[in-house]
Order: C-alpha cells, then sequence, then structure tokens
C-alpha cells in the first residue's frame, strides 16, 4: 500500500465524492492502522474525517426522503407551520393549532407563552399528541411508497425541553411576582406536575422549589384566593406521588400546615385534594409521625363527618394510613373518630373502608369503651349476620373479639345474638381464615364467662 509522507493519499476535493468512494477509502485506512504498528496519528484524523463525510451523506440522504417529490407534492396541512417540514410527531398546542413536536418544543424552551401562529397568550403548555394527523400522514405516505419520518424520541413522560430548569424556574419565579402572574403560573403548575413525571421529578432537584411554590399562600388566610389555593394545593398533591419528594414536601416548615389548614376551608376539591396528599405524603413512618403531631387527624375527622362524597374517601384513606403508627391510634381516638366512623357505618357509607379503620383503632382500650357506649357490637353483628363482603365480616369478627377480652357484659350481648342466630358459630365455619380464628376465639370467651357465671 502506497504512503505519501506517512498518510495515504486522500480523496481528491475537486470533486464531491458517492458513498461508494468514501467507504473504499475508508476501507484503505482501517487496513492501515490495522497492519501498522505505529501507524501515525494522520491517518486516524483522516479515518474520522471520511467517517464525518459518511455521516452526513448519509443525514442528506435521510432529509432528501422528507422532501418526498416536491414540496408542492406535501399537502400543507402535513406541514409544521414552524419549520414547513413533514411532522413526524404532530402534537396540539393550548390553542388547538398542530406543530412537529421538535419544533414547539425548542419554541417553549426559549420562553414564548404565545402560540407561534394565532399569537395567543397560551393557557397551558401540555402538549397531545395528534394521532388523527399523524395516522393520515401515515396513510398518505404509504399511498406515495414514502417512508414517514420517525419521531424524535420526545415524550411528555422522559423528556420536556419546555419544562427544563429554566423553565422551572421562570414559573416559580412568578409565585412572588403580581396575583395574575401567580395564578397564571400556579395553574400551568398544576397541569405540567399532573400529566408529566419529568416535571415533578425537576422539584426534588432544587432546595427552594417548594417554598416558592408555597410563596402566595400564608397560614391564617390559606383561602384569600381559592382558585390560587386549590391549584397549588394540587400541586402540592401532583408532586407528593414522586416517591423522592415525599419527605423534600414534608421538611418544608409550611407545606404540612397549610395542607392542614386547607382542610378546614377553601373549595371542597381543595379539601379532598389536601387530605389526598396527606394521604401520600404520609407513606414514610417518620412522615406520619410528623403530620400526626402538626394536628392533622382532628381536621380530616372533622372533614369525613361533614360528608361530602368528594372528600370523605380521601380523608378516610389520610386517617387509615396515619394511624398505623400506635401514636396517631390515641390522637384519633381522642379526637373522637369512632364516634364519626361509627355513625358513617350505620348510615352505610364507606362501610369497607370505615371497618378497616375501626378494626385498626380497636387495639386501643378508650376506644374499646367508646364502641361499647357507641352500641356498635349489635352494628357489628348484623354486618356479620347479614353483610355480603368477607372483608367486612373478618374485621366485624376482629373487632369483637378485642371488645369481649375487654368487656364481660359485651359477651351477653353477643351469646344472646349466638343463641338466636348462631352469627357466631356460623362464621366460625365458613369465614376466611381470619374471621375463623376470630370468631373461634369469641366463642371461647363465651364459654368462659358461661363457665364463670355458672360457678358463681
Amino acid at each position: 500500500m502506497g504512503k505519501t509522507g506517512g498518510v495515504l493519499e486522500a480523496v481528491p476535493t475537486t470533486s464531491v465524492p458517492n458513498s461508494a468512494e468514501l467507504k473504499k477509502e475508508l476501507q484503505r485506512l482501517v487496513n492501515a492502522i490495522l497492519d501498522e504498528e505505529d501507524f501515525s496519528l494522520e491517518i486516524t484524523d483522516e479515518a474520522i474525517r471520511l467517517l464525518t463525510a459518511l455521516k452526513e451523506l448519509k443525514f442528506e440522504k435521510s432529509s432528501d426522503s422528507l422532501k418526498l417529490v416536491d414540496d408542492t407534492v406535501l399537502p400543507d396541512e402535513f406541514k409544521c407551520p414552524i419549520s414547513r417540514k413533514l411532522m413526524a410527531d404532530p402534537v396540539v398546542l393550548a390553542t388547538g393549532q398542530t406543530y412537529d413536536r421538535p419544533s414547539i418544543l425548542q419554541w417553549l424552551s426559549t420562553g414564548h407563552q404565545t402560540c407561534p401562529r394565532t399569537q395567543q397568550v397560551l393557557s397551558h403548555t401540555v402538549l397531545t399528541p395528534n394521532h388523527l394527523v399523524r395516522e393520515i400522514i401515515t396513510r398518505w405516505c404509504k399511498k406515495h411508497g414514502l417512508e414517514l419520518p420517525k419521531p424524535f424520541g420526545y415524550s411528555d413522560d422522559n423528556f420536556v425541553a419546555y419544562a427544563d430548569g429554566d423553565h422551572l424556574n421562570s414559573l416559580l419565579e412568578k409565585m412572588c411576582s403580581s396575583l395574575s402572574d401567580q395564578k397564571e403560573a400556579a395553574r400551568e403548575l398544576r397541569l405540567l406536575t399532573r400529566t408529566m413525571p419529568s416535571v415533578r421529578a425537576l422539584f426534588g432537584e432544587s432546595s427552594d422549589a417548594i417554598p416558592k411554590l408555597l410563596c402566595p399562600l400564608s397560614l391564617g388566610r390559606v383561602d384569600s384566593h381559592a382558585d390560587l389555593q386549590e391549584d397549588l394545593i394540587t400541586t402540592i398533591l401532583n408532586l407528593s406521588i414522586h416517591d423522592n419528594n415525599k419527605q423534600l414536601v414534608a421538611e418544608n416548615p409550611l407545606a404540612i400546615p397549610l395542607l392542614i389548614e386547607s382542610l378546614k376551608s377553601g373549595t371542597i376539591e381543595t379539601r379532598s385534594n389536601a387530605a389526598a396528599a396527606l394521604f401520600t405524603l404520609s407513606g414514610p413512618d417518620s412522615n406520619k409521625i410528623s403530620i400526626g403531631k402538626a394536628g392533622a387527624l382532628k381536621p380530616l375527622i372533622d372533614l369525613l363527618e361533614e360528608g361530602h362524597t368528594l372528600a370523605m374517601k380521601d380523608a378516610a384513606s389520610a386517617i387509615f394510613n396515619l394511624c398505623i403508627i400506635l401514636e396517631n391510634k390515641g390522637r384519633a381516638v381522642h379526637e373522637g373518630a369512632v364516634r364519626v366512623i361509627l355513625k358513617k357505618i350505620m348510615d352505610g357509607i364507606l362501610v369497607d373502608e370505615l371497618l378497616a379503620i375501626l378494626a385498626m383503632l380497636a387495639t386501643h382500650q378508650k376506644a374499646v369503651e367508646d364502641m361499647k357506649e357507641l352500641g356498635a357490637v349489635g352494628c357489628l353483628l348484623s354486618i356479620i349476620r347479614e353483610g355480603p363482603s368477607e372483608r367486612n365480616k373478618e374485621n366485624c369478627a376482629a373487632i369483637l373479639y378485642t371488645i369481649c377480652l375487654n368487656d364481660r357484659t359485651t359477651c351477653r350481648e353477643i351469646r344472646d345474638e349466638e343463641n338466636a342466630n348462631h352469627t357466631i358459630s356460623k362464621l366460625a365455619e365458613n369465614g376466611t381464615s381470619r374471621a375463623r380464628r376470630k370468631a373461634n376465639g369469641i366463642l371461647e370467651r363465651l364459654d368462659r364467662a358461661a363457665l364463670l357465671l355458672h360457678t358463681a
């Protein structure tokens, strides 16, 4: 193989080489690198130059295929209004206009808050895939024997160019601006954190993101602007879904108190979402403790008692999660949870959820006393006798077993039920394994109480 000054003769620059020529010359260079133990750096540089040239040729060929046949042949509605090229990933902006995703992402990432075509200010910057346009473009390309351009890999789940740190910071900066800016930014943050996990994750990368978000809210007048409060509390709920944010939110000195205050005032959606946020944040045991100490259980119980359909289930879920910790059981019982829960169960409301909470609270002595005074035994026996849910019967048996251990007079009421309907005996035969254990425990307790009565 001949060399010129230690470097293989390059492809002449007077003519544009084609792909075959570039590959042939590249092969020569590769062979020279493999054959020579002490090859020169110039050879590797030339090989890199040829690889780059091949890459550019390939890219140009791919780009040419996207030109279709002639720009006049390509229907105008298939072109992105920004790039004027065939849309590979059409998405709909808040104004209803369709753009190619990479082009509109680039537009938004530079700080624009308007629609490029209509110049309308955007109410939000969530992008919705336009599946219909994509399908039409696909059919059109197939009809003309052309390859459909592939999307560039952007997705709402793993890439948000317009919601990078700079964009997020620009929204958070508005939280300390005018009321109109606060409301606009809060609305967008609510939408972004609801639909895009990547935005939720970005909050964890900044220690001042949560303080900035909560800047418009203050204790004592959290509901001064109900719509703003609703958007910000809902954003906290959305953020709390991300595991890495649970501690971040809970450790902020304002977040939990603001959520607790929002349980008491604001729109019903705000109050419900505050309860849901406390439920989600209460995953880690350390958060259960801090939320309980902050006084969340009383307003959660009050929200449950008020009976708003939208809020009751969220409140019940939060109470259940918090009461996994022993000290929170005591707080809930002393705040009147047993009375509220029993009333709802007797009214046939959220029976499944509330029986699970009552079974948890039954390990607390005062809860047992409250249940006895409030007539819980008859209610629980009727659920075992008539209810369709095996899980509910199981929880009722567990509660009754605990009550039997603590109160002899209760045994007489259960014995009367047993004599009349064999309710506990039937459960001992046909219930779930846990229900059978508890039912047999109750029967043993009844026998022991009868023996003591007889010997007395």
